[in-house]
């Protein structure tokens, strides 16, 4: 950024859900750097405090599967600092389930943190914009799994193809309030909750990041602070009046074949 360059997000109020790890954290990292006053939440309060220390970003410990922790952390941020002007829904759970062998209570955590969290926050959120007559951005991360995902994540699957048409719906509903909501559906991502995933359910080795980057087209799997960037510009005026886009962050194009 250039000296004379004022950065993306001064002077913004925004919440970060999910943001104590994994792509949450470098959001919250990149919005602190682009100039936003920042409150994100998380379960681990170690790992928040961690990131709370290093970033000057507030953390607010929530169980972001009841909803009422969802809203609750919205409520926090306009108590703290008066209002709210930016919304990222983070948060996901990624284990595994089939159609098959999939629990009812596996099913209902899915939906409880992919796709009811969101919901409930992005509702505190455009209430507390509308109220106030003001503009807002809010941009939900969703994945690529949206448009059918593997066999494996039948929930996940599910619950994200729900947050790509509530992203849509809620867009539309309240574009004539000036409140943009757009989402970004990741591909796969190196994280550390995808390093356990891959231990935990896949059996990988300590190599499987370099054997998945072999495999992709762009020699790599997606990168943190790379989405980082992309969402922060998303949140900014820069993106201009773009609303209701769901982008495909992938190195998969979707519907074509070889």
């Amino acid at each position: 950024m250039g000296l004379l360059e004022t950065p993306l997000l001064d002077g913004r109020v925004l919440l970060v859900n999910g943001g104590s790890q994994g792509v949450g954290a470098g959001i919250v990292r990149a919005a602190v750097r682009e100039g936003a006053t920042v409150t994100f939440t998380g379960r681990r309060p170690e790992v928040g405090a961690e990131l709370a220390a290093d970033t000057g970003a507030h953390f607010v410990r929530a169980d972001l599967a009841d909803p009422a922790q969802a809203r609750g952390s919205v409520e926090e941020t306009v108590s703290r600092h008066g209002r709210i002007d930016c919304l990222v829904n983070a948060a996901g759970l990624t284990s595994r389930g089939s159609l098959l062998d999939t629990t009812p209570e596996l099913f209902d955590a899915h939906i409880a943190v992919n796709l009811r969290a969101p919901f409930f926050a992005m509702q505190a959120a455009v209430a507390d914009m509308k109220g106030r007559e003001a503009p807002g951005t809010i941009v939900n991360i969703g994945s690529d799994c949206a448009h059918g995902g593997p066999p494996f994540l039948a929930p996940y699957s599910t619950a994200k193809a729900g947050l790509a048409g509530l992203t849509k719906n809620a867009a539309h509903a309240h574009r004539w309030d000036r409140i943009r909501i757009n989402g970004l559906n990741i591909g796969w991502t190196e994280t550390e909750g995808e390093d356990a995933v891959q231990r935990a359910f896949h059996g990988a080795g300590d190599d499987w990041r370099e054997e998945a980057a072999r495999k992709l087209p762009m020699g790599k799997l997606g990168q943190v602070d790379e989405i980082a960037d992309f969402v922060v510009f998303l949140l900014s005026d820069r993106s201009g009046v773009v609303t209701g886009s769901v982008i495909d962050w992938s190195q998969t194009v979707i519907g074509a074949s070889d």
